[in-house]
């Protein structure tokens, strides 16, 4: 008991905090530490909770939420090894969406093309994370398989050639996450990223009413690309990576 709240498990790992009847957050431990709450009773009940570092690689959440939980963490708990302070969390919908196709091709990555997936996936990690995803677990490369198998992933293709990956992630009734955003070093700065993204929002936003990522701050092309495509600045988010 923190004040009026509560923690509540609903399964391994997976905590809210109630105010009598009603989610003042919800927080996941896993190999990543998902926080959502502006309450700061529940930030604290999810600090509490959290007693010691484990195997997490890291901790996502609001940005004034993930800075009030580590205050309280961070004494027991390793240091992280970078830190991404500021992360703008971006959304467009169907009426702020701009941009074209082209002679770009957009679908879902196909069950033959998993491989080709798996390996610009973890390439977009080790860019971003510094570490490959892949080297000593099949792990990564079976859930990518997965994911593949479910429709998750989607690409384009410019001339047979598959030029940008990205793949759907968490959604609600009023968003969809995109995530896992690539394109080969090789095929950039020639407006094929652009043209594939805009397609696959696009087809994305006759289920979802808005289509979301989040990006860091010091991305430049990233904020370009997504601003000339008519994304805006929603929320701000914080990532610590160990």
């Amino acid at each position: 008991m923190i004040g009026s709240q509560n923690s509540l498990v609903l399964r391994p790992h997976l905590y809210v905090c109630l105010g009598g009847s009603q989610i003042e957050g919800v927080a996941f431990f896993g190999r990543q530490v998902v926080l959502g709450a502006d309450d700061e009773l529940a930030v604290d009940a999810f600090a509490a909770v959290k007693t010691a570092a484990t195997f997490e690689r890291m901790i996502v959440g609001p940005r004034k939420t993930i800075a009030r939980y580590w205050e309280q963490v961070a004494p027991r708990h390793a240091p992280p090894r970078i830190v991404r302070e500021s992360q703008p969390v971006l959304a467009v919908d169907r009426r702020a969406l701009r941009g074209d196709l082209g002679d770009v091709t957009v679908r879902h990555a196909r069950r033959a093309e998993w491989q080709s997936v798996a390996v610009n996936s973890a390439a977009m990690i080790h860019d971003e994370l510094g570490y490959d995803p892949r080297a000593g677990s099949a792990e990564f490369d079976a859930n990518v398989r997965m994911a593949v198998e479910r429709e998750l992933w989607w690409v384009g293709e410019f001339e047979q050639r598959l030029c940008f990956y990205c793949s759907e992630g968490p959604y609600n009734a009023h968003t969809l996450q995109v995530q896992g955003i690539w394109a080969p070093p090789e095929l950039r700065r020639r407006g094929l990223g652009a043209r594939a993204l805009f397609g696959i929002c696009d087809r994305l936003l006759k289920e979802r009413p808005t289509i979301s990522l989040y990006v860091n701050d010091f991305n430049t092309a990233g904020l370009a690309l997504y601003k000339a495509l008519g994304f805006y600045q929603v929320a701000e988010f914080t990532t610590l990576l160990f």
